[in-house]
């Protein structure tokens, strides 16, 4: 590269060299590689957008042809493991932005460019800049599953983000009216196509956000080209369905038709009709569940108001037999027997006393003796005082007696038990008394009975303490 360079000197710089080289000749076959060395050696792949002529398709599967604008054209080649890749048949006439490597096809010394990828103008370009916008959005996960909120099952209000005059409004209106027409629908009207789409779009978002309306929210417009749907790949679109915290429903174009907003949005539907279908339940089968539901409701209250019946005359019956009254009519019976066994007592020792009293009266009376009538005043006084001292003992005795055996009897009452703040839990299951955890499981039906009223309980955790 030395010797070419120094080859292609002027002669002022020859001249103000000192020594000068030796003169080299170059071949032709060894200039043309040289020269392809300095192109594909300091160019860059480079992006070209031209028209196509003479393209040529031999049968090794190689394309050669010709790129050309108003005012120049250049030779191109794209070998058959390239062309391979592509999605369209170009042809004499199209117009195409092709990726390069600057070339030189030696054995004619042609400048020409090796393609190595190849897209139609227009759609192609915009098709770019849709895949470079889609991979960054993704990078920064925007695009991510962990992020989308289920829609709704039976919306509240459905808010539409489309054109008021287009053919998708009417097609979502028919599909609500026909599957649910008791939903209402809130209809933001935009612009889906043009310059001030996009912008429109994301405002008609952030209303939605802002008046909190909806619960669900369509995005959609019909089909069309890339560049119609344009709107619908804009960054800020995106960015503003991705912070929307109402979930979202992309609805734009044909099944086919794929756009930024389809994968930042919740749920993608194929078709705007599709979107409708999706967020609106069909009212046969609500209606069919809710008849199922109020006939399963109507047998299981009937079912319940049957075994609870059972159940009340059950508990009617033992509390007849085991009624604490019964046991207290008991108690009340045995507590009149021991007050008549008293006073019976009573009278007893008080005739008694009256008994000693007579005989010493008798006595008294064949011995008159004034000293011996004042020893027996006397003797009588002390055995008065003992006889009103004994009965009053007795008494007191009987009425403590009487006493106990009444606390006692109050003791045992399960009555007042159950006013000091304890209660008795049966199982609802065989209507035994609980004594400890081992009689219930966990989700039984228990039913404790205070000093006013019961309560029926389910047993959620067994502690053993």
């Amino acid at each position: 590269m030395s010797e070419f360079r120094d080859y292609y000197k002027s002669p002022e710089q020859k001249q103000a060299t000192p020594a000068q080289p030796r003169r080299e000749i170059f071949s032709v076959s060894r200039l043309n590689r040289e020269v392809r060395g300095l192109l594909e050696g300091n160019f860059p792949l480079v992006w070209v957008e031209a028209e196509i002529s003479n393209l040529a398709r031999p049968t090794s599967g190689h394309w050669y042809f010709t790129l050309k604008d108003s005012s120049a054209q250049i030779r191109c080649a794209m070998f058959r493991g390239k062309n391979a890749r592509l999605r369209f048949q170009p042809e004499n006439g199209d117009q195409v932005v092709v990726r390069a490597q600057l070339s030189l096809y030696e054995a004619r010394g042609d400048y020409q460019m090796i393609v190595e990828h190849m897209e139609e103008a227009g759609d192609g370009a915009l098709r770019r800049a849709f895949e470079q916008l889609k991979q960054r959005l993704e990078r920064e996960g925007l695009f991510d599953e962990a992020d989308k909120q289920p829609l709704p099952t039976l919306p509240e209000q459905i808010g539409i983000i489309t054109s008021p005059t287009g053919a998708a409004i009417r097609d979502i209106l028919q599909i609500l009216e026909r599957r649910f027409p008791s939903i209402p629908v809130v209809i933001y009207p935009v612009a889906v196509q043009g310059e001030a789409a996009a912008a429109e779009i994301v405002n008609a978002i952030k209303t939605a956000t802002k008046r909190k309306e909806c619960d669900v929210l369509i995005i959609a417009r019909g089909g069309g080209s890339l560049e119609d749907l344009i709107a619908f790949n804009d960054e800020k679109v995106a960015r503003a369905i991705h912070q929307c915290r109402i979930p979202t429903l992309s609805a734009v174009g044909h099944e086919i038709d794929f756009t930024i907003a389809d994968f930042v949005a919740d749920l993608r539907a194929p078709t705007p009709s599709g979107a409708a279908e999706l967020v609106s339940p069909d009212r046969t089968e609500w209606l069919q569940r809710f008849a199922q539901w109020q006939a399963r409701l109507l047998s299981t209250t009937q079912q319940q108001l049957s075994q609870r019946q059972q159940r009340l005359e059950w508990l009617e019956k033992r509390l007849q037999q085991q009624h604490p009254g019964q046991q207290l009519r008991q108690q009340t019976q045995r507590l009149d027997e021991l007050e008549q066994r008293l006073q019976r007592s009573l009278k007893q020792q008080l005739q008694q006393q009256r008994n000693e009293l007579a005989h010493i009266a008798t006595r008294f009376q064949q011995h008159n003796p004034r000293q011996r009538i004042r020893l027996l005043m006397a003797t009588q006084q002390q055995l008065s005082s003992r006889l009103q001292r004994g009965v009053q003992q007795q008494l007191q005795q009987r009425q403590q007696q009487l006493q106990g055996v009444s606390r006692a009897l109050d003791a045992v009452s399960p009555l007042a038990t159950l006013g000091r703040g304890f209660s008795i839990t049966r199982s609802l299951q065989n209507g035994h008394v609980l004594r400890d955890i081992k009689g219930v499981s966990i989700g039984d039906t228990i039913e404790t009975e205070l000093a006013q009223g019961r309560l029926q309980c389910e047993v959620t955790e067994r502690i053993n303490e």
